[in-house]
């Protein structure tokens, strides 16, 4: 009589187990790599020296500061200063002009280098492609100082060549003061940063568009595709990592609007419009040495562009992009 027998199941044989490499003990590697570690030494002393240890300063937002008492002598106010910021007339103001002129940088500011990146990628003659590069680039080493100067000689209404050039094709009616008159502020600052930050920020995406593979725009001419499906299915995807990574360090400044350019088209007749919470730092806390309010301002700021930051890279990672971490 045939009996059936049941087979035994096989057994999978087991994964070999990984290796862990042996660590290295800390002195066997500060002694391995003791030049590396030297050559360490002199950026990690600035930072700590120039960006750690003033951050002790931080703490008299939370004083009424006296610098006679010192740190330890101040009375300690909690968030007074803060209460005193979000309830006071200026903090609607300045966050107004603050964003308006954030906003304005991205827009224009933020995506001009890409757009110049992308048209000089797509010039054939070299020497032309080089000598445009150069010209571009020259504007980023002039001090906010000489293009504020600059500024002034081309649209100050007296003397102003592109005023001048306005009168003359339209009339005395043409004849506006663009220095002072409230309206015509942004406007002049968003011209300063395109003209003075466009050709430095085109390094960045030309070095991320030398990296694409030639071969895709060689698999898409075959495919039948044009100059402008060429960019936009091979050349924009390449260089849309850089894009987000730029976006999200961006991000973190949006309420940074730099403090030397609009202290130096600030006048009396534009301010309410062209202050903003660089601005009124230095005013609140140098001039009218209120330095805890001043502080509390900053660190306000601070504390927002840290959070603007790791909103940005979570938003990033949600879109289904690489964040910066």
């Amino acid at each position: 009589m045939a009996t059936d027998l049941a087979t035994p199941p096989v057994k999978a044989a087991p994964k070999p187990r990984k290796r862990r490499p042996d660590r290295v003990p800390l002195g066997t590697a500060l002694l391995r790599y003791r030049w590396l570690y030297l050559m360490l030494l002199p950026g990690l002393a600035y930072f700590v020296i120039f960006k750690y240890v003033p951050m002790y300063g931080v703490t008299i937002a939370f004083q009424d500061f006296l610098p006679f008492l010192g740190y330890s002598g101040s009375p300690w106010v909690g968030l007074k200063h803060f209460e005193q910021l979000f309830s006071g007339p200026d903090f609607g103001r300045l966050m107004a002009n603050t964003l308006i002129l954030a906003l304005l940088h991205i827009v224009f500011v933020f995506t001009a280098p890409v757009i110049v990146a992308l048209m000089l990628n797509e010039l054939r003659v070299n020497i032309l492609k080089r000598s445009v590069q150069s010209l571009i680039y020259i504007p980023h080493f002039l001090s906010w100082t000489i293009v504020a100067s600059l500024t002034y000689v081309l649209f100050a209404a007296d003397f102003g060549v592109l005023a001048g050039w306005m009168r003359d094709l339209l009339g005395d009616t043409a004849k506006i003061d663009y220095m002072a008159q409230e309206q015509w502020f942004r406007q002049l600052i968003i011209l300063q940063q395109l003209w003075k930050m466009t050709g430095w920020g085109t390094i960045i995406y030309l070095a991320a568009l030398a990296g694409v593979d030639p071969n895709l725009y060689e698999a898409a001419r075959m495919d039948g595709a044009g100059r402008f499906r060429q960019l936009w299915h091979v050349t924009l995807p390449a260089i849309r990592p850089t894009v987000v990574v730029m976006a999200i360090l961006a991000s973190g400044n949006l309420l940074d609007s730099g403090f030397e350019q609009i202290w130096l088209m600030t006048t009396s007749l534009n301010r309410e419009v062209a202050e903003v919470f660089d601005t009124y730092v230095y005013y609140a806390g140098i001039q009218n040495g209120n330095y805890s309010y001043s502080t509390a301002v900053g660190l306000f700021k601070g504390v927002a562009g840290v959070i603007l930051i790791f909103g940005s890279n979570w938003l990033a990672k949600r879109l289904g992009q690489r964040g910066l971490f």
